[in-house]
């Protein structure tokens, strides 16, 4: 089960031209649409079982996908995709009674289509109860979710203003990628330093024109490996210089970073984790846990700030190697409830709706599956958050306060999103609809405004 949210600055241009009107965006969808291909009949209320049109494609793919499982594609038409939507959101979604059941037909886009299919409620502080609902071309999604290279510096940057006067800064960057190499001695980029030009674009006030804002979302985000661009940087020191950066083909390390700081009161370790990606998380946070319990630290500092979420079985692994078997025994990392119609099913996967566990062992992603875990034994840990603190690293937190390990907060306020949801392929697009919520140990799990640390 993924539990992840999109982070806003990842496949997105981040600059438009300040000149475009206001208004709706463009794109085919709502009920003006062109009607789809004549299909099932539609009656409102009256859902048919998924599994009578999935697959059933417009256009199917034949082959294989990138992990070499075939497509089960079949001939089918617009209206057959739409309808498998319908029925599988009425079977999965965790609100589903609260969606307005609307005639595919009025419908041209599948994608539009799964917009609608949500609900419109709010929290008690205003802000959408789902804000979560996406979709993704599902070869993209399996690149992402297998950790699959792509083109980048080795920097994470953040878009603190969008619009001039532009904020673009360094969030961290990764050993032994462009952004870390040596220029005159000193790495090209560095947590905090400042974008003031990008390939002789004023980043601040400049980009007036479409092929200003061109040139600085290439050269900050590079779509292919080999590009050269030239920065002028202004790093924490006040000192300037210009930097070309060549982008490689690169893989995101979760662990970014991890160091032992000696304390007064012994060792500290410090972990910077970016992602619960599933392949390649597995085997950087055992591998890390494991070096810090040879180093014999007695406290942890967990640096989750970036990390949007993941694989809700890696989080349950690293939260048992924090807290060790003594604290974990007898007890669930994260019961998950479905909606109303479900029971004591799981409605996704028709099993038994059964919680999960604190995972002791690999489960078979990058660690050999029943390979023990080391663990730190901790009867509390440090967490650092930000917005972007969001699902399993949320679950980290509330599935530790569940078994009472201390979890102390620093930074500020999580996301907010005590959901999560099982992608779902269908004819090429990946589909990531709210289907259940997660509750600790204790049964809690009401947190949509996010966890705010004592020192807010």
């Amino acid at each position: 089960m993924l539990k992840r949210v999109v982070s806003p600055l990842i496949g997105a241009l981040v600059f438009a031209l300040a000149s475009c009107g206001g208004g709706g965006g463009g794109g085919s969808g709502g009920s003006a649409a062109p009607p789809a291909a004549s299909g099932p009949a539609w009656t409102q209320g009256v859902f048919q079982a998924a599994s009578n049109f999935e697959a059933r494609c417009a256009t199917p793919r034949t082959g294989v996908d990138s992990q070499g499982s075939a497509f089960p594609d079949r001939a089918g038409s617009l209206a057959q995709e739409l309808f498998w939507l319908r029925s599988w959101t009425n079977q999965t979604y965790l609100w589903n009674n609260e969606i307005a059941d609307q005639n595919p037909a009025g419908f041209s886009d599948r994608v539009a289509y799964f917009n609608v299919l949500k609900t419109n409620a709010t929290t008690t502080s205003g802000l959408p109860k789902d804000r979560f609902h996406f979709t993704m071309n599902t070869a993209e999604y399996l690149a992402e979710v297998t950790s699959a290279p792509s083109a980048s510096y080795g920097a994470e940057f953040a878009v603190f203003a969008s619009s001039p006067p532009r904020d673009v800064r360094v969030l961290y960057t990764t050993a032994g990628t462009p952004a870390r190499a040596l220029d005159g001695g000193l790495p090209k980029l560095a947590r905090g330093a400042r974008i003031l030009t990008v390939d002789g674009v004023d980043v601040i006030n400049g980009g007036t024109t479409q092929a200003q804002i061109d040139t600085l979302n290439n050269g900050l985000f590079p779509r292919n490996a080999g590009e050269s661009h030239t920065l002028r940087v202004r790093y924490a020191d006040n000192s300037e210089r210009n930097v070309t950066l060549v982008s490689a083909s690169l893989v995101e390390q979760p662990v970014n970073r991890q160091s032992v700081i000696t304390t007064p009161t012994g060792k500290m370790g410090y972990i910077l984790l970016n992602t619960f990606s599933p392949y390649s998380t597995e085997k950087g946070l055992a591998d890390a846990i494991a070096a810090l319990q040879s180093d014999g630290v007695n406290d942890l500092v967990l640096d989750l700030r970036y990390n949007g979420g993941g694989l809700l079985a890696i989080a349950s692994q690293l939260s048992y190697m924090v807290a060790g078997p003594a604290q974990t025994s007898g007890h669930v990392f994260e019961r998950l409830r479905f909606n109303s119609a479900a029971g004591s099913s799981n409605p996704v996967t028709g099993g038994v709706n059964s919680p999960t566990q604190f995972y002791s062992t690999g489960l078979g992603f990058s660690v050999a599956d029943g390979t023990a875990l080391g663990t730190l034994n901790l009867p509390r840990v440090f967490i650092l958050s930000t917005s972007r603190t969001c699902s399993a690293s949320e679950s980290v937190i509330n599935g530790l306060r569940g078994i009472d390990v201390e979890v102390v907060l620093i930074g500020s306020t999580s996301c907010g999103k005590p959901f999560g949801f099982y992608p779902e392929d269908n004819c090429g697009q990946t589909y990531f609809s709210i289907q259940f919520q997660g509750v600790n140990d204790k049964n809690f799990g009401d947190y949509p405004d996010g966890f705010t640390p004592s020192n807010s």
